[in-house]
């Protein structure tokens, strides 16, 4: 089961590379699965955030299907976000989040 939509995009460990190291803007990673509680409650936020805002990206790795890429960041709770910058992670955030503290959070790691 995937959710997506037409602001957040499904990412796997195949596309990973391409889709996020290699971006031209920043990507905003959440690491979620579909049983997580916290991951439901944070979705709809991360969808008014890829909604209004064009200066990032924001995409989803489900963790139970791509594990490749939640080892090689340090993923080990979920929902984590991850904000890469130019192929690296300029920022971390663990845990759900509200959307003012997750905006300023983007700002502060893309500036």
């Amino acid at each position: 089961m995937t959710e997506s939509s037409a602001n957040v995009t499904q990412v796997t460990d195949d596309s990973f590379e391409a889709d996020v190291l290699n971006a031209s803007t920043p990507v905003l990673v959440d690491f979620w699965a579909p049983w997580c509680g916290p991951c439901k409650s944070i979705a709809p936020v991360l969808e008014e955030i890829a909604a209004m805002r064009d200066d990032v990206r924001v995409v989803k790795v489900n963790v139970d299907e791509n594990t490749e890429m939640a080892a090689k960041f340090g993923v080990r709770a979920i929902p984590t976000l991850l904000l890469f910058k130019e192929g690296g992670v300029a920022g971390t955030k663990v845990g759900v989040v509200d959307k003012p503290v997750l905006l300023s959070f983007i700002d502060e790691s893309i500036s």
